[in-house]
């Protein structure tokens, strides 16, 4: 029987669906389903402190820290069973290293095993067969390793397991409403029939027609000093600098780069090519930030620079663009946070999809 035709699924219990959250990272894309409405009950992924991160924010879920590949897939379809009839949302966001154009050589199957972890989602698929599949990724992977096709074989597999023309395409985070000026690939399916992505809500034509901002998401937060942590705000910690990169942000206006320094400053790379524009790069207030990665609270590793403080943008300020909420708490050292904040997907991003399978699943149970 379906878990949508059961007819004890009726009322609050059913709307409520439960989700499992694989390569869950710290729980950003968790937080969001959760927001949403849904009921976060299971969560996976290799990372001590991303499992520290999740447990203390997510305490009645069930986390297990393993490498996908060693897990049985048995011991997840248990604990679907527990929770059926109720609907069921398998959420699978794979190391996207592979597949980013900062990863200059396209990797080979023997060169980056991470390539197909995405199948190994599919494994768990056929088997529990949930009702709602959301992948999350970086646009690199509809083209990347041609000799193995991991989301070829996968869009096919979804469909052999009965999820009739995944939704997959990639997407401004823009229009959605997270302030970061990147692209992310997601691919929507549903047991249920076809089910698009959650129209935008930002940008021309939207409802908000005006992106979201630097200063929207951190311009309330009061200011620090490089190296310094606020007494009453978590996790608001700014990384030192020395003192020829104080000079440097110094002489770098809002939204500048290296190229406004003087000579003296600019370092020999710099001088020889026109690329690397965004390192030791500031923040625009009033436009989205450049795409968070796992080195964001460094003012050399990207456009990071706070828009007018002398400093990198802070732990929490990172985790704000991220679209964290305040409330989220976050496990590690400064490096660590900042990994997994730039490894995460925005929860603002899975709030909406969260809110927009609800409807598909209540459609699907009524039509």
């Amino acid at each position: 029987m379906n878990s949508l035709d059961d007819p004890n699924t009726n009322g609050a219990a059913w709307r409520r669906a439960v989700v499992f959250d694989f390569f869950s990272g710290c729980g950003g894309a968790s937080r969001g389903f959760q927001d949403a409405g849904m009921e976060i009950v299971f969560g996976l992924d290799c990372d001590a402190d991303a499992e520290r991160t999740y447990r203390r924010n997510f305490p009645a879920a069930v986390f297990e820290r393993s490498d996908i590949r060693d897990v049985d897939e048995g011991s997840v379809h248990e604990l679907v069973v527990e929770h059926r009839p109720r609907p069921i949302l398998f959420c699978g966001c794979a190391p996207c290293q592979p597949f980013t154009k900062q990863n200059t050589s396209r990797p080979k199957p023997t060169e980056d095993e991470r390539v197909p972890l995405l199948l190994e989602l599919l494994r768990f698929i056929r088997r529990c067969k949930p009702d709602v599949v959301f992948v999350e990724n970086v646009p690199g992977i509809q083209n990347v390793c041609p000799e193995s096709e991991p989301l070829s074989d996968f869009l096919q597999g979804l469909e052999e397991a009965g999820y009739p023309k995944p939704t997959c395409t990639s997407v401004p985070l823009k229009h959605y409403g997270v302030p970061q000026g990147r692209r992310r690939f997601l691919l929507l399916a549903s047991r249920h029939g076809p089910v698009g992505l959650p129209p935008k809500t930002h940008g021309p034509g939207a409802a908000n027609p005006e992106f979201s901002t630097v200063r929207d998401w951190i311009g309330d937060l009061p200011g620090i000093d490089a190296g310094e942590t606020h007494p009453a705000i978590r996790d608001h910690r700014a990384a030192r600098l020395s003192e020829l990169n104080l000079e440097r942000i110094r002489a770098t206006p809002e939204g500048g780069g290296h190229r406004d320094w003087p000579e003296a400053l600019r370092l020999e790379c710099h001088k020889q090519t026109a690329g690397y524009t965004d390192v030791y790069g500031r923040m625009s207030w009033d436009r989205p930030a450049s795409g968070l990665t796992t080195r964001c609270i460094s003012y050399s590793n990207g456009r990071f620079g706070h828009p007018e403080q002398d400093r990198a943008i802070s732990v929490r300020e990172a985790a704000c663009l991220q679209t964290f909420p305040m409330d989220f708490h976050l496990c590690g050292n400064l490096n660590s946070m900042a990994r997994q904040i730039g490894n995460a997907v925005p929860s603002l991003l899975t709030n909406l999809v969260g809110q927009h399978v609800i409807r598909h699943l209540a459609e699907a149970r009524l039509s």
